[in-house]
């Protein structure tokens, strides 16, 4: 398995618990962004700098995940994609996308698209990433590598 991650919007709590899960399971770890960022020095995770445009990031992504790869991810069209390709897909907020969840989640992102688009005021994003979506990301993450070492 190779960890793939959507690096420019991906919280830096978020990164620093994958740095240490990578280095714990010696699991490669790929930071996929348009923009310089710190990185540990390990052999396990490293910086991959895209051209900056739109979705350059993700179809790098999608060109490079192999089967059983893991995709960081907030990007729901990324994420369906990565499903596409056999990979596993996992929001920064521990959030598992699956093929049986991934049309829904779709659909209401393309609501409230359309939504906004239509003239209706949508106040706020998401919220603020607090401990409780930390360590569910954490316990997803530590399940799926487990999962995938057995």
């Amino acid at each position: 398995m190779h960890i793939w991650v959507d690096a420019d919007a991906c919280p830096a709590v978020i990164k620093e618990i994958l740095f240490r899960a990578a280095e714990r399971t010696k699991t490669h770890t790929t930071l996929v962004a348009n923009h310089s960022m710190r990185v540990p020095v390990t052999q396990y995770v490293n910086l991959l700098q895209v051209s900056k445009g739109f979705d350059i990031a993700d179809n790098e992504i999608v060109k490079r995940v192999k089967k059983d790869d893991l995709v960081i991810t907030s990007d729901i069209p990324l994420a369906a994609e990565v499903l596409e390709e056999g990979a596993f897909a996992l929001s920064p907020r521990g959030e598992k996308f699956t093929e049986n969840n991934i049309k829904q989640i779709l659909n209401m992102r393309d609501f409230m698209d359309t939504m906004r688009s239509s003239g209706v005021e949508m106040s706020g994003g998401p919220a603020k990433l607090n401990s409780t979506d930390k360590q569910t990301f954490a316990n997803a993450l530590d399940s799926l590598l487990a999962q995938h070492r057995s």
